[in-house]
């Protein structure tokens, strides 16, 4: 009878360790749990990283540059808009009948050609301008020959065969407007030049930020794209020409990646704009602990563009509210190919960085639970004997 006392002891400590076992602590889902992932209503797609998977992913990287997205256009910065203000100089041939003087001398003198220029003025808001003797023109949507070869149309039955010179003094209607994180916002105006991407940037004095934590947005219609700024610098290509009515806009915006569960860091790790691979992501975050890692359990979850997604099956896959897919990247580490995909596969802005525990880490865990909870209860039985 006396060894009823241990016994009770025994079997509650033990009643407590197997109930325990649910509550172990835990730095995420095991590798199996998020596998699973896959048949659960949820439907995550889980794409195991190969040289084909990343092949296919590098080279759909490869489009996402201003050149592929932007198609070249010639921007008509010669076309005249509303509020455009130009400036009017008539000629007319001796005599001058219309807009000449009369010579009250009585000078023998040929008479010599003279110009008459008129003040400047703004192309209205239904886009035209007062003309003296030709009167209202529609300047808008004209080209600056197409405007001058129009007043003189106008003019010849009035004036002495008149010559017409156009001249814009303020371009309003072709420029860019460049906002965000530069030394000062403003509208930059387009010449026959074709200024490009760093040419609006120079002219509103530059980035204030170092250009490898610059995100570059161009806004065209309705299309919206942005790459980094130190991209577009190592790439000619990606330093597009700019058309009338684009927004520039440089977004001081570094870029990090997550690192969670049997890694050397768990925190927020910031990296270069132009991009890392896995390789380096987990070199970062202090790489797979020996004592807890599942080597075969290295997951990136991302959300990804629906039209990048390697797709497996054949069921919908849950999208979020701005289009994107879940997708979680798995690579088995114990795979020595798998080191040359991992410093193939492109890490993301937000991506998260997950390193499951290996099942003996578990294992490990109850025991230490066991000998903390158990041992003591035994001992404190053995004091009934």
């Amino acid at each position: 009878m006396r060894t009823r006392p241990v016994f009770r002891a025994s079997v509650l400590a033990l009643s407590f360790v197997c109930g325990a076992c649910a509550l172990a602590p835990t730095d995420g889902p095991a590798t199996r749990d998020i596998i699973a992932q896959q048949q659960s209503p949820a439907r995550i797609e889980v794409v195991d990283l190969t040289p084909d998977v990343v092949g296919r992913m590098r080279t759909l990287d490869t489009r996402r540059t201003f050149a592929d997205r932007f198609t070249p256009a010639p921007s008509r910065t010669d076309v005249l808009g509303r509020g455009d203000i130009v400036a009017i100089t008539i000629w007319e041939a001796p005599p001058a009948t219309l807009f000449g003087s009369t010579d009250t001398a009585g000078s023998m003198a040929p008479a010599a050609a003279k110009a008459t220029a008129l003040p400047e003025q703004t192309i209205d808001s239904n886009g035209r301008l007062i003309v003296p003797f030709a009167g209202s023109v529609e300047a808008a949507g004209m080209t600056i020959p197409d405007l001058e070869s129009t007043i003189v149309g106008r003019l010849k039955s009035k004036a002495n065969e008149p010559q017409v010179l156009v001249r814009v003094i303020r371009n309003t209607t072709a420029d860019v407007t460049v906002v965000g994180d530069v030394g000062s916002s403003m509208r930059v105006p387009l010449t026959p030049k074709g200024e490009r991407l760093l040419d609006a940037l120079a002219a509103a004095g530059g980035v204030r930020q170092p250009v490898n934590k610059v995100m570059v947005q161009i806004t065209r219609g309705t299309q919206v794209f942005s790459m980094p700024l130190d991209a577009v610098i190592r790439d000619p290509r990606q330093n597009i020409a700019l058309q009338a009515g684009d927004v520039v806009t440089a977004l001081y915006q570094p870029v990090s990646f997550m690192a969670f569960g049997a890694t050397g860091k768990n925190e927020e790790i910031g990296f270069e704009g132009q991009g890392i691979s896995l390789a380096q992501a987990l070199a970062r975050s202090g790489g797979l602990l020996d004592s807890r890692a599942d080597a075969r359990g290295v997951f990136v979850f991302r959300l990804e563009d629906a039209a990048s997604v390697p797709q497996t099956r054949d069921e919908a896959l849950p999208v979020t509210a701005d289009g994107r897919v879940p997708v979680v990247y798995r690579i088995d580490m114990k795979d020595p190919a798998s080191m040359f995909v991992a410093q193939q596969f492109p890490m993301r802005d937000k991506d998260m960085l997950y390193v499951s525990n290996a099942p003996v880490a578990d294992i490990q865990k109850l025991a230490n639970l066991f000998y903390t909870v158990v041992f003591p209860a035994v001992s404190v039985g053995t004091q009934f004997r």
